[in-house]
């Protein structure tokens, strides 16, 4: 059964005549009886009394004719669906991120997505980067925002920009003059850092072996606005991205003699994954560099 088996069935219950039927088809009144056969064969049951002057339907008909209508109903509006989501007025967004990012880099992204398109609906999880390349691999998001570097092999990155981390500082810690810190001055120092499970922290205690020093960690948290009202209300410092510091009041950078090299940070898709058009405007829009503060 086609759809314009359908559309035929419908015009003659409407006319109740085929020739007046197949006039507003545009087809041949052969044709349509010819298809109509076709129908009636398919369903097993004559869906229409030819035996008067004018064509009615039999009571198998009348059942089936309901059905179809609300069929034919359901297609159209499917077939506006699609083009709705073609143009962005509706669809869904799937998102991930490394926790670092949803400090600073959510909240001027998505609204600037969501401002460009209002009726895409939009969900965003925070993971640990194995984690969030996992739910990529098996579809359960469309697109993920982590760092670059040894990546599943079904997974592609594209590069976004460069993030850099600073020694942070609240109101309560003393003054430590101009002069930038030395790797001894930031292993006296008692820190408030992510936990050993996060690429952040790993990037860390990298950059803490390469300085010869051992951080003196005072509290570990899983939450990186956790870390930052700590700092605020505290005597310890962090280790977080640069931008962070700038959006939080209270907040001040220390300098260091020798800062930690700079992370590349990627946007991660499946290879081959099906992009909706809401997931191919969130990706040229993070391609295009349209990341407002977070480009550095």
């Amino acid at each position: 059964m086609l759809l314009r088996h359908i559309r035929y069935l419908l015009a003659v219950a409407e006319h109740c005549n085929f020739t007046r039927a197949a006039e507003a088809l545009h087809v041949s009144q052969p044709t349509l009886s010819q298809q109509i056969r076709q129908l009636e064969e398919s369903l097993g049951a004559p869906l229409f009394d030819r035996s008067g002057r004018s064509v009615r339907l039999t009571d198998a008909g009348q059942a089936y004719v309901a059905y179809a209508r609300r069929a034919l109903q359901d297609l159209e509006a499917a077939r506006r669906a699609i083009h709705d989501v073609q143009d962005l007025s509706r669809g869904t967004l799937k998102l991930a991120m490394t926790p670092t990012f949803t400090a600073y880099l959510t909240g001027p992204l998505l609204s600037r997505f969501n401002q460009r398109h209002p009726g895409i609906d939009l969900g965003i999880e925070e993971m640990p980067q194995d984690r969030l390349e996992a739910a990529l691999a098996e579809d359960r998001v469309d697109l993920g925002i982590a760092f670059a570097g040894g990546h599943l092999a079904e997974i592609e990155p594209q590069p976004l920009f460069s993030e850099t981390l600073s020694l942070m500082v609240g109101p309560q810690c003393p003054e430590q003059g101009r002069r930038p810190l030395s790797a001894a001055a930031l292993g006296r120092q008692s820190l408030v850092l992510l936990g050993a499970d996060f690429a952040t922290r790993r990037h860390i205690d990298l950059y803490c072996r390469q300085q010869g020093i051992a951080p003196r960690i005072a509290v570990e948290a899983n939450s990186v606005s956790a870390i930052v009202e700590i700092v605020r209300h505290g005597p310890l410092a962090t280790l977080l991205p640069s931008s962070i510091a700038s959006t939080q009041p209270g907040l001040r950078t220390l300098a260091l003699r020798s800062p930690p090299a700079p992370r590349n940070v990627v946007l991660l898709e499946r290879k081959g994954a099906y992009r909706s058009a809401a997931c191919q405007a969130f990706r040229q829009m993070l391609l295009e560099g349209d990341q407002g503060a977070a480009s550095h």
